[in-house]
């Protein structure tokens, strides 16, 4: 049997993980060995007596830069155990990470992910290793712990047995470029609010025409880049 999707995470808080990722979906799958993580202290691959992992920047500025010569033993370190895994450093700088790449990664053998801290990474790593750059958005974190949970968590529950229901995956946000449409549940009137007719009515075909233009409605609204994606593609 081919070995379970791999986690390999690269940090200087090792402590932090599995954190969310142990529970929920993903930790039930983790328990039942669908998938593996291994956190690695990026620490332990530099020398000296304080194990140094960053300098000052070259230039001048303010804060300091992780080290090549660590950063690197640590990611060829991470291969040996998933050689084939694509090696990704987590940075807002980063091509912004969105379903698409989110399901291929889960098609894959795993992933490394090196988290930022500092400044950032000095630049000759990324060129000498090859590493994917990907941000989770438009805004600043402290380091890329946070980031590699949440690009591991929408990974893992598209792996096979994560999810129950596997047909629901296919109705969910972004998937064919559309955001999800409005869900209800009882009790039927709520505050004054009633669950929309046509969810009651039985009809299966007019139901799914109505959310598929729930979806498209709150896409235009919401998300115009989007929809002129999708737009694009038609």
């Amino acid at each position: 049997m081919p070995n379970p999707w791999s986690a390999s995470i690269l940090t200087l808080f090792p402590e932090m993980f599995p954190g969310p990722l142990g529970h929920s979906l993903s930790g039930k799958a983790l328990s039942e060995d669908l998938w593996r993580l291994k956190a690695i202290n990026i620490r332990e691959f530099a020398a000296g007596k304080h194990r140094q992992v960053d300098d000052t920047p070259a230039g001048g500025g303010a804060g300091m830069v992780m080290r090549p010569d660590v950063a690197a033993a640590a990611i060829d370190a991470a291969r040996e155990g998933c050689p084939q895994a694509p090696a990704i450093y987590l940075t807002p700088r980063g091509a912004r990470l969105d379903q698409a790449r989110v399901r291929k990664l889960a098609g894959g053998p795993g992933v490394i992910l090196l988290c930022g801290r500092f400044e950032g990474l000095d630049e000759r790593v990324i060129e000498a290793r090859g590493l994917e750059e990907i941000s989770l958005g438009d805004y600043i974190l402290s380091g890329g712990e946070v980031a590699a949970m949440a690009l591991v968590e929408a990974t893992v529950r598209l792996l096979p047995g994560v999810v129950g229901a596997m047909d629901s995956l296919a109705e969910e946000s972004f998937e064919q470029d559309l955001l999800e449409y409005p869900h209800y549940t009882r009790p039927r009137d709520w505050e004054g609010r009633e669950i929309p007719h046509v969810l009651l009515s039985g009809d299966h075909g007019e139901i799914a025409r109505w959310r598929r233009g729930q979806a498209e409605k709150i896409t235009q609204a919401r998300r115009p880049d989007l929809w002129a994606r999708r737009a694009k593609d038609d």
